[in-house]
């Protein structure tokens, strides 16, 4: 699949708001998934105090979740670090660490949020809109919304709501471990993206795909 090259890539708050508002309306919050047979983790660390950002690519088969190849792009961090505007600064790192791999993936996982963002338009949102692809919002906390808490039990999970809006979902991954907080990207219900995180997340509290990125994306063996 052909990825984009980003041309004009704002620089400013108010730049990037309006690409929000704009293209917020573009998310697909239902399914139009092909056959899932892969799945990628996407995530991001950075070097000397912050200048240079550091994404990483991790894709797996699906289901049974075997390593398939990883990818580790160097970037200048061209966007400065304001909550509810992380995509610009994280989306065109981890577009030229996608380029490497050289299978796209049927879905990517994203390390952040989705629709559960001010303006409904989070990097799950940005980075599924820009490619047209299938994404998920895994965040490890909450940025806005109110919930009750889940189950204790692996698989219990409660509606994250902003007034009468349901934006996401809190997900317990492992049994009596803090939840995580999923929504939709792109062409993704959020009951499917709810299956597809437990379905990633086996062993460990993390998605397989966002921690493999994660460790790379933070340089770690």
């Amino acid at each position: 699949m052909p990825i984009p090259e980003l041309l004009d890539w704002p620089t400013e708050v108010t730049e990037a708001r309006a690409i929000q508002d704009r293209w917020r309306d573009r998310v697909e919050v239902c399914d139009r998934l092909h056959l899932v047979n892969s799945v990628a983790g996407v995530d991001l660390g950075f070097e000397n105090e912050g200048r240079t950002t550091r994404a990483a690519a991790a894709l797996f088969s699906y289901p049974d979740l075997e390593l398939m190849e990883t990818a580790i792009a160097i970037y200048p961090t061209i966007f400065p670090y304001i909550p509810g505007y992380l995509s610009f600064r994280e989306v065109p790192p981890i577009l030229k660490a996608l380029r490497q791999l050289t299978v796209f993936p049927d879905l990517i996982l994203c390390d952040g949020q989705g629709l559960a963002h001010p303006r409904r338009f989070g990097l799950a949102c940005h980075l599924g809109v820009l490619l047209d692809c299938p994404t998920i919002g895994v965040a490890k906390s909450r940025f806005i919304g109110t919930h009750g808490e889940p189950g204790r039990k692996r698989g219990s999970w409660e509606l994250l709501t902003d007034g009468e809006e349901t934006i996401g979902a809190v997900l317990r991954t492992r049994a009596k471990v803090k939840p995580l907080y999923v929504s939709i990207g792109h062409r993704v219900s959020l009951e499917t993206a709810i299956s597809y995180v437990l379905a990633c997340a086996p062993n460990y509290r993390l998605p397989e795909t966002t921690r493999i990125a994660d460790r790379l994306a933070s340089n770690r063996t």
